[in-house]
């Protein structure tokens, strides 16, 4: 079994669990399939597992480290975004929506995605490569958002909390009212999914799968 699944806090895990995505973050491991390292690149990036035909050797040796999402509501709050070669449509979507839902950096269709990489880099990790996290009441964070509760990652929807697994979601309890919440997902992400972007989840109801 391999370390390279992803949890919302951004750790790289082992578990025998399939995941829906795939992602990278550059060469992050050794000849034996080791994780020697939590990134490589400043662009944390979220694929399709099929594109193509194309098929990879996963790990294989100098080629950029395979990880994997249960959704991309996790890949999100983990700090990645779509990929601009497998998910064109998704990364335009993102960019255009990432620039909308942040203003104050005043950005334009014409900025690099790099510009938009070294601020996701800026929230989601810091130089003790310790995940950084907000603080935020519930009724300002949208569906498909991670916060943490009772040490736990849970999945914001539909007025509900639900507990992450690496294999589902389960325990799914009422959101407590009037209390800040420890947000996981970065803040110009939340600011994204809040401009209209909605995450792909696997969690049942109206806004998930």
């Amino acid at each position: 079994m391999l370390q390279n699944r992803v949890d919302p806090n951004g750790n790289i895990i082992k578990t025998p669990a399939r995941g829906a995505w795939m992602g990278n973050r550059g060469v992050i491991h050794n000849p034996v399939k080791q994780i020697v390292r939590p990134f490589k690149l400043k662009a944390w990036i979220t694929c399709l597992l099929q594109f193509k035909g194309w098929h990879r050797k996963v790990m294989a040796p100098g080629r950029y480290t395979e990880l994997f999402f249960m959704d991309e509501a996790t890949a999100f709050a983990s700090g990645h975004r779509p990929c601009a070669e497998c998910r064109r449509s998704d990364f335009k979507k993102f960019k255009s929506l990432w620039i909308k839902g942040n203003p104050e950096y005043q950005f334009d269709e014409k900025t690099r995605i790099s510009e938009i990489d070294d601020i996701l880099h800026k929230e989601r990790i810091g130089s003790d490569h310790l995940k950084i996290t907000y603080r935020e009441n519930l009724h300002n964070l949208p569906d498909g958002v991670f916060v943490r509760h009772e040490n736990e990652a849970y999945l914001v929807s539909g007025a509900k909390l639900h507990l992450w697994s690496p294999s589902g979601y389960k325990n799914v309890i009422d959101a407590p009212k009037k209390i800040q919440f420890e947000v996981l997902t970065p803040k110009s992400i939340v600011n994204t999914i809040q401009s209209g972007y909605l995450p792909q989840m696997s969690v049942q109801g109206p806004n998930g799968l």
